[in-house]
Parts: structure tokens; sequence; C-alpha cells
């Protein structure tokens, strides 16, 4: 082998074996895209078919508030009151406060107000609220929020009763949750 060949043959060689490299490591970042796409597919029960856009998608942190009250034994059990959380956009920008009814509004003023229609687990996170598609009712207000008909509370994180036992009739107990909320049209 002549010497100039050697020479262009070498930086083709690392040439190819750096394309290599770039290759696999794409093809690794697309299978872990595809399956992070995977588990934040949305279950087909919380999408409803007469929405025809996403008005907005925001990311929700807050807690869920529970109250200690009797079951039908007689028994203290916490029990869901509302939720109180602060909603931002991609920038960190706060859009949305969401509190009891449950309820959203914007910072322009406009308001909703949500029935649930489904719910169904988060099987990615276990030992986290529902997953939930609320049917909204518009209740004031125009702007962000005016044209909505559905929320989708999604890819939830903590938010469940509290661990601990209540042991009084009342009392309060708050659960750090975080979650996507997407206001479909």
């Amino acid at each position: 082998m002549s010497l100039s060949f050697a020479l262009h043959r070498t930086p083709l060689r690392r040439i190819a074996g750096a394309f290599t490299s770039v290759a696999l490591a794409l093809a690794g970042s697309a299978v872990c895209m595809n399956a992070a796409l995977a588990q934040t597919e949305v279950p087909a029960a919380l999408t409803p078919g007469e929405a025809t856009h996403v008005i907005a998608a925001l990311k929700a942190s807050g807690t869920q508030i529970y109250v200690c009250k009797r079951d039908s034994n007689n028994q203290l059990a916490w029990v869901f009151k509302a939720p109180s959380a602060d909603l931002y956009d991609a920038s960190g920008q706060l859009v949305v406060k969401h509190g009891a009814g449950p309820s959203w509004e914007a910072t322009d003023g406009s308001k909703i107000t949500g029935k649930v229609l489904q719910q169904a687990p988060n099987t990615d996170q276990p030992g986290s609220i529902p997953l939930l598609l609320l049917q909204a009712n518009n209740v004031g207000g125009s702007g962000l929020l005016a044209t909505v008909r559905y929320v989708q509370r999604l890819d939830t994180r903590g938010g469940v009763a509290p661990s601990g036992p209540c042991t009084q009739e009342g009392q309060e107990g708050r659960s750090p949750y975080l979650a996507e909320y997407v206001f479909l049209g």
C-alpha cells in the first residue's frame, strides 16, 4: 500500500466511523423519544371526538386538598376537597389559576368550570391522581378560555390523599402534584 493511499484512506475511515456513531446515536434518541411519546399517549377514553384544536397546553404545579371526614362506617378518612394550582406556559409565564369547582381562571379574566366525564389511572406514574377528561362551561370573560369545550388532565405526578391517617374531623391535608392541562376547543 502506498503512503498516499494510506493517508487518504485514514480520514475516510474516521469520517465513516463518525457518521456511524452519529447514526447510532440518532437511532437511540429516536427510540428514547418514541418510548417517551408512548408513555404520554392520551387514553382513547379521554379524547373527545368533538374537539377540533388545542387552545393551550399548560404545566401545573400545586396541591390537591383533602379534608378528614367520617365515612359510611363512621371511620375517619381523607376525602378530596379541591385543587389549588398555578398553570404555566412553555416560557414559565403564569397563565391560569386552578381551584375549586373545578375552575380555571386565566390572567386575561376568562373563566371556565369543569365537570368530570371520564377518568383513567396514570399507569406511567403509580401513586398519582388519575388522568381526567372534563367538559368545560364558560362562566365569564373573553380571552384564552372563552372557547374551551374540554379540559384534559394528563401526565399527573403525586396528588393522592396524604399517607398519614387523619385524626380529627375537619382536618385538612395537602398533597403536592404536577400535571399537564390541555384545553381543547
